[in-house]
């Protein structure tokens, strides 16, 4: 039983770490380039930054942080799992 609960975790991380990698190049690049060193670029006032959420890249930076999180808590299950 254990043995199929250590392959059935190895499997959801292995899984989990492929889907993240896929989410995270997904993504577009946040840098704006010099152009905002002179804060001449103000982000919260538009409309793409009011309604970020609903689109594709604010559904991929969910998903993003969503599967940090399991990442981060799968890690740990499996550390303590192993050490015991």
């Amino acid at each position: 039983m254990l043995v199929y609960l250590r392959m059935f975790l190895k499997a959801v991380f292995i899984l989990l770490c492929i889907a993240l990698t896929v989410t995270i190049l997904a993504q577009e690049g946040k840098t704006q380039g010099l152009g905002s060193i002179g804060g001449t670029t103000s982000n919260s006032e538009t409309f793409w930054s009011k309604n970020k959420g609903r689109t594709i890249e604010g559904k991929l930076e969910k998903a993003t942080t969503v599967m940090v999180v399991l990442f981060f808590v799968l890690a740990i299950v499996i550390s303590l799992y192993y050490n015991n």
